[in-house]
């Protein structure tokens, strides 16, 4: 099955929460994301329906294996394009918000690609 953006967007802000507290909840995520309870409650429904989440009897949300893979992936995108941008002159909120977009739509070639030039040139900056 393949994960629609909005569906890498909720698992990314999971990884992201739980990298700052102990226990994500739905409201958390809610919140980060700026999303109404109910549109939170039916996304996670289905991450849970296709294995990517799983809630806990007092509400904790945590990632299976499959969903921190896919959001490791996405967190690493966007972190790497944000930078990109920044080098190139642009300010953080456009970056940043270029980046979001981004990160769900360029292709593991492409990506893969990037991370290569990016490495080869601060190589060749660092001698």
């Amino acid at each position: 099955m393949k994960l629609q953006e909005s569906g890498e967007m909720y698992l990314e802000t999971i990884l992201i929460l739980s990298k700052e507290k102990a226990e994500v909840h739905s409201v958390d995520v809610g919140e980060h994301m700026g999303f109404s309870k109910p549109s939170v409650s039916r996304a996670i429904g289905i991450l849970k329906n296709a294995g990517y989440v799983v809630m806990e009897k007092d509400g904790s949300l945590y990632l299976t294996d499959s969903g921190r893979a896919i959001a490791e992936k996405i967190y690493e995108r966007h972190n790497v394009l944000s930078e990109v941008f920044r080098c190139i002159g642009v300010d953080d909120e456009t970056a940043t918000a270029d980046a979001c977009k981004i990160e769900h739509a360029i292709s593991d070639k492409t990506f893969d690609a990037l991370k290569k030039y990016l490495a080869k040139k601060a190589q060749t900056s660092e001698k």
